[in-house]
């Protein structure tokens, strides 16, 4: 792990603690439904319906975990390189009774044995942590047994360029669509250097890894708002704020 993803597992450790001070309030949240949002049910229903292994890169709370096991996974392991998120969303998975394990661990590098997965889930606000895409995509194809599906339900790479102006939707000065990083400069990951993959790159990477791109879809609404009741312009529905991938690696390797 080198200095600046090191620091970034500070910063992310540090963000963590939301998840403990809100445990009973991510506790009863997992007890209902919608815990993934409607489209990534719909996209996911036919590989779900197989009662899949499931293998979460960057599982950060485990809201999303509880979420697939409801819908049909028959086991998730979730790896974070949080201490903090994986010993919350543990607890979180014992109390339910749901079938999740947890895992400390640097994404790429996932301690899980090839070909173990049906699908791996990953998002949410996690690519922005990926220092090198390529070793994602590749640690993910290693992880996928032929035929099984990568999905990914992720903030639009635009979305760093966006201000959160109410009036009119701008684009930040100090930002670009094809820089290599930012600094975040806002909850949770404030501090943290944040590496700015445009949809291209990410595309490119998954292909070259040897999967096959399914779907593919760009979304106006994006995935997380501020809980204060903030409100941008940027989320009017003129930008794109989200997207989702479905991908599959090929059942028999050429």
């Amino acid at each position: 792990m080198d200095e600046v993803v090191r620091s970034n597992q500070v910063v992310w450790e540090r963000a963590s603690e939301k998840h403990v001070r809100e445990y009973d309030e991510l506790l009863a949240e997992a007890r209902g439904d919608g815990l993934l949002e409607r489209r990534e049910v719909e996209l996911l229903a036919p590989v779900l319906a197989t009662g899949p292994v499931v293998v979460h890169f960057q599982s950060g709370h485990g809201l999303d975990d509880v979420g697939l096991v409801k819908a049909g996974a028959r086991l998730v392991v979730g790896v974070d390189y949080s201490s903090v998120a994986v010993r919350a969303a543990q607890r979180r998975a014992v109390e339910l009774g749901v079938s999740c394990r947890y895992a400390v661990a640097e994404v790429p590098g996932v301690p899980v044995r090839d070909g173990c997965a049906d699908l791996v889930y990953t998002g949410k606000g996690a690519l922005i942590w990926m220092r090198d895409i390529a070793a994602w995509a590749r640690d993910v194809a290693r992880v996928l047994r032929p035929g099984g599906h990568l999905f990914v339900y992720e903030a639009h790479p635009a979305v760093p360029l966006w201000t959160w102006d109410e009036d009119e939707p701008r684009i930040r000065p100090d930002r670009s669509y094809f820089a290599e990083s930012h600094v975040n400069d806002t909850f949770p990951g404030n501090g943290a250097r944040e590496w700015q993959w445009n949809l291209g790159q990410i595309v490119t990477a998954i292909t070259t890894a040897g999967l096959h791109l399914q779907v593919l879809e760009e979304y106006a609404e994006p995935f997380w708002r501020p809980q204060d009741g903030t409100t941008a312009a940027a989320w009017s529905g003129r930008l794109p704020n989200s997207f989702a991938l479905l991908a599959r690696r090929p059942a028999a390797d050429h």
